[in-house]
């Protein structure tokens, strides 16, 4: 029997390990009855006080049983245009949109198909999965620290300061995913602008984009797309309450949509057309007019609630004002490892700090005391039971 095989062995996203671990010790999938699913970054996908209803069905003729177009269906690539420039006054047409099976295949695609002298330069505290995502293409990186010596805000001129390369890719998230810190405004606009033209480029993941008042989007800073190195990854995956229909987009400039779509011609093959004509419904101006109000406002609320219930529970947060996770700090010298084993027990989990560590660097990582709660699944009658468990947690460790 040969001791190698035929795939690279490839480990799992961080909060997949917990999930793993999870169900190995409370014997039940995360998400199911009975278990309070802290670790997890997905919405609500029911109707939000004052929020749009979701739609309960599409309409699929033969045509839309047909292989799909590479780039996308043109009439949801028009639609999401018409919402960036209707909502943040964007000068965009269709042939900047490029569609994709979720957010995260985009963010994958650009990185692989990054010219080999580009270097991406990313915080040191980010989304779990961009470390697998640079590992996976290969990428030149340099990290830039994003700890409590800075609050977790790298500056503009720590991204493009830093590393050895004359041609610099920013990636980050904003909201921040797990921080929930926000670039808006005057901040946002200097970062466009600083880090989109020339030798430098911006890759900016807007997930969270609905989950701050008002929704922030670097669109409404980019006067010419086309002459930028601006990338806009969106998806209807929060925002839009809709996880499971895959369906997520970039913005680019149409010469670097054209080879996103050369790309998907042979290692993507388009999206599914039923869950893009799903999208498309999502988007009707009367569904997001609403959206763009109810989103933040519920999302704001319960934030600010579990905000003062887990800081009565001697937890120090350092979370911004976007997003629905709290970034956190337990007491003492308690770590995440054993909170969580802990919480398992109880049907609950949280994402340990360590897995946002782009330095990856285990127990030895400042963040091993860090978490991300997620308020984003759970229903406000939870509320109570949920600070209940961590309150009885924290007290037997």
């Amino acid at each position: 029997m040969h001791d190698q095989g035929f795939l690279r062995k490839t480990p799992p996203m961080g909060i997949y390990e917990t999930l793993y671990a999870f169900q190995s010790s409370f014997g039940k999938y995360m998400g199911g009855d009975g278990t309070h699913p802290w670790s997890q970054g997905y919405p609500l996908t029911t109707q939000l006080p004052n929020g749009p209803k979701m739609p309960v069905s599409v309409e699929i003729g033969h045509d839309d049983l047909k292989y799909p177009k590479a780039w996308g269906q043109p009439s949801l690539r028009k639609t999401i245009a018409s919402y960036y420039n209707h909502y943040y006054g964007a000068n965009i047409d269709f042939e900047n949109v490029m569609i994709f099976a979720g957010g995260r295949p985009g963010l994958v695609a650009i990185l692989t198909l990054l010219q080999q002298d580009i270097e991406v330069q990313i915080a040191s505290t980010e989304y779990t999965p961009y470390y697998d995502m640079l590992r996976f293409a290969k990428s030149k990186y340099s990290v830039i620290e994003s700890g409590l010596s800075n609050q977790f805000y790298p500056t503009i001129s720590d991204y493009l300061e830093q590393g050895e390369a004359s041609r610099k890719l920013v990636l980050l998230s904003n909201p921040c995913n797990p921080s929930g810190i926000t670039r808006t405004d005057d901040a946002l606009n200097d970062l466009v602008q600083q880090a989109s033209y020339g030798k430098n480029g911006l890759l900016i993941d807007e997930a969270y984009e609905l989950f701050h008042s008002p929704p922030v989007s670097a669109a409404r800073f980019i006067d010419n797309i086309d002459d930028s190195n601006l990338f806009i990854a969106g998806a209807a995956t929060k925002g839009l309450q809709s996880p499971g229909i895959r369906i997520g987009w970039v913005i680019a400039s149409k010469s670097n949509i054209e080879i996103l779509g050369n790309f998907s011609s042979f290692g993507m093959g388009g999206v599914s057309r039923p869950s893009q004509i799903y999208a498309e419904k999502l988007f009707s101006r009367d569904r997001t007019d609403l959206a763009v109000r109810a989103v933040p406002d519920y999302y704001d609320s319960q934030r600010e609630r579990y905000a003062k219930g887990l800081e009565s529970l001697n937890i120090e947060l350092f979370s911004g004002d976007g997003g629905f996770y709290h970034w956190c700090r337990l007491p003492g010298t308690l770590n995440a490892q054993q909170f969580n084993e802990a919480l398992f027990k109880h049907g609950a989990a949280i994402l340990k700090g360590t897995d946002c560590d782009m330095r990856r660097m285990g127990d030895e990582s400042t963040l091993n005391q860090f978490f991300r709660f997620s308020f984003g699944p759970l229903e406000k009658d939870s509320f109570e039971s949920d600070i209940k468990i961590m309150e009885n947690v924290l007290s037997n460790l």
